[in-house]
């Protein structure tokens, strides 16, 4: 947690702040200079995206230039490398945020400004719907500029596995656990990839939820408002098992060895189905050099009959603006740019789409179009893990990897209860 000095600290600024907040664009627009830092974590083709988007700001405002701070320990969870960075004391103007608890944690400590001022001067409602705005928001302010999301409920696959081994996208629960012998068959082993080094494994369990529980339970859950004993998480769980024992995966120690799954599904003959974020495209296509639509797919989650097969986990990417950045002018007009035309459709040709309406979808491949026209009918909920508090969110993420390892179910009843009793102290 931030310290209450900061949190002082921080609170002032954005006092001082406040007036700069409410300007007109046209004010804010006029004479942009100095420099702006942005606590840009990404790394890889998102990082180069980032460099790109950065370019046409700094073109669009010759006066400004922009410095990337990195956070130290961005690898798995990047939110510990932001709290080392913010406390030591880096000044930074915009924070990407993806986790939503921890936009609330950052709040809480006095280290963002709201941005309902500028959502008025720069008339962001004709670009994001009141839904994004709400996603952005705690408690009827708003903090986060929403400019990317993804389906995570989708499931990558390799088109040539899948073609030899006489497999159409399964529609079904059924039908997808019967597609592992086939593809074993096929010659490939291991039929879903799970890399479970650090959070990837809680995936499936995120998406069983919403399909047998539905949205309003997993935000129920997400508060703690039910427990994680409540037999309706007991039973996501279990389908969860239905899957391992199905021989849907590689040995557990397998498993838990693998951080990015990108070279174990696409450039090995092991396996076929990946449950990953639609980051997974930008690298595939812009890092392996694959080509969308025809070397990989995805189709979305198979129903499984519960009423709630119009469902789907959901993430999204932010802007956060700090209340100590030094250049706050500069920052609310970058943050009203990565909802523009330029910013929408330098993401599209990484493969990401953007919930702006200036964007041109026309210019995602056919693997985004896929993805969002689902997002677009689907009931959604925001991934889980990204909602739950610091300490609970690696408690749970720690337990379902021993349920990876014995997926029983007195293991089942013993993973919930360690993550109940944690819940119990998180909020």
């Amino acid at each position: 947690m931030f310290n209450r000095t900061m949190r002082r600290r921080t609170v002032l600024a954005g006092a001082m702040f406040a007036a700069l907040a409410s300007a007109s664009p046209m004010v804010l627009a006029q004479g942009l200079s100095g420099e702006l830092v942005i606590l840009q974590w990404q790394t890889g083709t998102d990082g180069q995206m980032w460099k790109e988007v950065e370019a046409k700001f700094t073109e669009l405002n010759p006066g400004v230039t922009i410095r990337e701070f990195p956070p130290a320990g961005t690898q798995g969870d990047a939110r510990g490398g932001i709290r080392t960075a913010v406390l030591g004391g880096e000044v930074v103007d915009i924070i990407i945020n993806t986790w939503p608890a921890f936009r609330a944690e950052l709040v809480n400590s006095g280290i963002l400004r709201p941005v309902d001022d500028q959502w008025k001067s720069f008339g962001w409602d004709s670009k994001l719907s009141q839904a994004w705005r709400d996603l952005g928001s705690i408690d009827g302010t708003t903090y986060g500029v929403t400019y990317t999301y993804g389906d995570r409920s989708a499931i990558w696959y390799k088109t040539s596995q899948l073609e030899k081994a006489g497999i159409t996208p399964p529609a079904t629960w059924d039908e997808f656990l019967a597609s592992f012998d086939k593809l074993k068959a096929a010659g490939y082993p291991a039929p879903v990839v799970i890399p479970a080094k650090y959070w990837a494994h809680t995936e499936w369990f995120e998406t069983l939820l919403l399909r047998t529980a539905g949205v309003d339970f997993a935000a129920e859950l997400a508060a703690h408002k039910v427990p994680w004993t409540d037999p309706k998480v007991k039973v996501a769980l279990m389908k969860y098992a239905e899957m391992l024992k199905a021989g849907c995966c590689a040995e557990p120690a397998t498993m838990l060895a693998i951080e990015q799954p990108y070279p174990t599904l696409y450039t090995s003959e092991d396996s076929s189905y990946l449950l990953f974020g639609m980051w997974t495209n930008s690298a595939l296509k812009n890092d392996l050099g694959l080509k969308e639509g025809v070397d990989y797919s995805i189709f979305q989650f198979p129903s499984l009959g519960a009423g709630f097969d119009d469902t789907a986990s959901v993430d999204a990417k932010e802007l956060n603006l700090t209340t100590n950045g030094a250049n706050p002018a500069a920052a609310d007009a970058f943050a009203d740019f990565i909802i523009g035309a330029d910013a929408a459709n330098i993401m599209a040709k990484y493969g990401y789409a953007s919930p702006s309406t200036a964007a041109d979808n026309s210019l995602l491949g056919s693997v985004q179009q896929i993805a969002t026209a689902a997002v677009a009918k689907a009931k959604v909920q925001f991934v889980l893990g990204d909602l739950l508090p610091g300490d609970l969110v690696d408690e749970y993420r720690v337990q379902l990897q021993k349920f990876l390892q014995d997926p029983s179910e007195a293991t089942v009843d013993t993973v919930l209860a360690a993550i109940e009793a944690k819940a119990a102290t998180a909020y």
